[in-house]
């Protein structure tokens, strides 16, 4: 619904109905939404009738889910955490579902002070946590080879090696601090051809993002915990795109 129509903007998440069938959603069942965001699936599943334990570790995800949590009448329950710790928060009972929606959301991706993405210009962050080591300081302080290794495995980024030489010579003379900074480096040692159909920065900022947030570790740990704590004949629902 959009504000032109009387009511507040609501937040569409991708594959909401395939999620929701998926799920196999009924009043009164158990769901966890292991990544609340702007809490499009949570609001979804709520409207069917069940309940939710919707966890997020951004602070600022959690703040703004406070009206969704006033509103759903003791049906949700809101949780500052990571995913991977699901089973912490989980019922004695055990979960009739759990959802994961993999990867940065939208709206911190519109949060030029986030730092995840570099069409805006803002601080060399990508913390979802808001806390701990930043994009900012692996790029200043990392070894070349570690570098290569984070834009080569985790970006997939070709030229890995040439970016990573060229940001060790760079900071040398000054540190790397804003998202524009840094891709514009990237475009100046991988120039855009024009074949290309995305920023030669693109995959050195995805890799970074990963590595910042330890994506790939806190997904095997939720698949893990998530078998643990779904009762059987739970479903578990994975959204991930790339």
């Amino acid at each position: 619904m959009s504000e032109a129509e009387g009511g507040p903007v609501r937040h569409i998440p991708v594959l909401l109905a395939e999620v929701l069938d998926a799920l196999d959603l009924q009043p009164g069942r158990t769901i966890l939404d292991g990544t609340f965001g702007a809490g499009g699936y949570t609001s979804a599943i709520l409207d069917t009738g069940a309940n939710v334990i919707a966890l997020d570790r951004d602070p600022t995800a959690i703040a703004g889910g406070q009206a969704l949590v006033a509103e759903s009448g003791g049906r949700l329950s809101l949780i500052r955490s990571e995913f991977s710790r699901l089973g912490d928060h989980a019922p004695a009972e055990g979960l009739d579902g759990v959802v994961l929606d993999i990867g940065v959301s939208s709206m911190q991706i519109d949060e030029a002070e986030r730092g995840f993405s570099f069409q805006k210009n803002g601080p060399l962050d990508m913390r979802m946590s808001a806390s701990g080591v930043s994009a900012a300081d692996v790029v200043n302080r990392a070894k070349v080879s570690d570098l290569t290794r984070i834009f080569g495995f985790l970006g997939e980024e070709k030229q890995a090696g040439r970016i990573a030489r060229a940001i060790e010579k760079r900071r040398a003379d000054e540190p790397f601090r804003t998202t524009r900074d840094l891709a514009g480096m990237i475009e100046i040692v991988t120039p855009r051809k024009m074949t290309d159909k995305i920023h030669p920065a693109t995959r050195v900022f995805q890799a970074l993002r990963v590595f910042v947030n330890d994506e790939l570790g806190e997904l095997a740990r939720a698949l893990f915990a998530a078998e643990r704590a779904l009762k059987p004949g739970g479903r578990l629902v994975v959204v991930t795109f790339h």
